[in-house]
């Protein structure tokens, strides 16, 4: 498969013919919905006839719940612990797996207290080569990443250009925006350093309407990509590990408008903003605004007076 940022999306390859395959990373701070977005737009493409990939890169391991209705799957770091131990090789139809057209696999990581999650992306990452991914012929691979942590594990598409574009994930309130600013701050860095890969646009979810982030895409120069509203009926299916991203639903055209932008958009490169400029977008009532700093004392640190130090008395002998 070879890789390209401005593949056709109506243009489909041919039996044997090799795929331009657009890799798309997408992050966002967790429990914002990344998984939700990721499971029911990679089955919107699905159903468009596209060749679909979701790829799960969270230790948590619950990318490809909502698209398999709930059930997990083996990931491929805890099989190939197995297999190894047990002298077997891996073999794809052990980690990979498939619904209505879309292919999913979760990378996994080390158990809680054990290891470094960054680390165990990378090694996900190797293992994906010994099985042939850049052999493999799919029009999207969707990659689903943690954004809350500043590791250079997590940040491996953007620093190795593993990917064309980033697509982030976030709401209208100052946490995900944070996360979310990380991430233009990181795809920044990487592009002065010599990389390629910019931002696709913003997802804006649980949107209720307040502005925050569409705000923030403005300033940071990213256009947003969809808005997914803060709806009961999403919410309830999507705890029921329901699809909703599916033609003829009442949320379909939503996710296939979403499909096409995420297919569509150029990658860009984002001017992140400073914290101050981030807290700008929230109301001064909402983050604390009008408080002054006062500096301690070692007295305030002592509880009443401060101890005297004694001074370091250097005594000359006489000559």
């Amino acid at each position: 498969m070879t890789t390209s940022a401005t593949s056709n999306p109506d243009q489909t390859a041919e039996p044997g013919e090799a795929r331009e395959t657009q890799v798309i990373a997408i992050y966002g701070k967790g429990g914002i919905g990344k998984s939700f977005t990721l499971a029911n737009l990679s089955y919107m493409m699905a159903q468009q006839g596209k060749r679909v990939l979701l790829i799960g890169c969270d230790p948590k391991s619950d990318t490809t719940s909502l698209l398999f209705g709930g059930r997990s799957t083996p990931t491929i770091i805890e099989t190939s612990a197995k297999k190894k131990a047990a002298g077997e090789e891996v073999d794809i139809s052990d980690v990979c797996f498939k619904r209505d057209g879309v292919f999913a696999m979760e990378l996994g990581g080390p158990e809680v207290g054990r290891g470094c999650g960054g680390r165990g992306i990378i090694h996900g990452f190797e293992l994906l080569e010994k099985l042939g991914f850049h052999d493999w012929g799919f029009d999207y691979v969707l990659l689903d990443f943690l954004g809350d942590v500043v590791c250079g594990g997590f940040g491996l598409p953007i620093a190795r250009d593993m990917c064309q574009k980033v697509i982030v994930v976030g709401s209208n309130d100052l946490q995900s925006l944070y996360v979310a600013n990380n991430v233009c701050s990181a795809v920044d860095y990487f592009r002065r350093m010599g990389g390629n890969v910019g931002v696709a646009g913003l997802v804006v979810n649980k949107d209720d309407g307040t502005g925050e982030a569409k705000a923030f895409a403005g300033q940071v120069g990213i256009p947003v990509l969809a808005s997914i509203p803060a709806d009961d009926d999403i919410r309830r299916k999507s705890a029921n590990y329901e699809i909703i991203g599916y033609p003829g639903g009442p949320w379909g055209p939503l996710f296939e408008q979403l499909g096409l932008a995420a297919a569509e958009a150029a990658p860009v490169l984002p001017a992140p903003l400073e914290h101050e400029g981030l807290l700008d977008l929230f109301k001064g009532e909402d983050v604390g605004r009008g408080v002054e700093l006062q500096p301690a004392t070692m007295a305030d640190m002592c509880g009443g007076v401060a101890p005297q130090r004694k001074s370091l008395e250097v005594v000359y002998e006489d000559a």
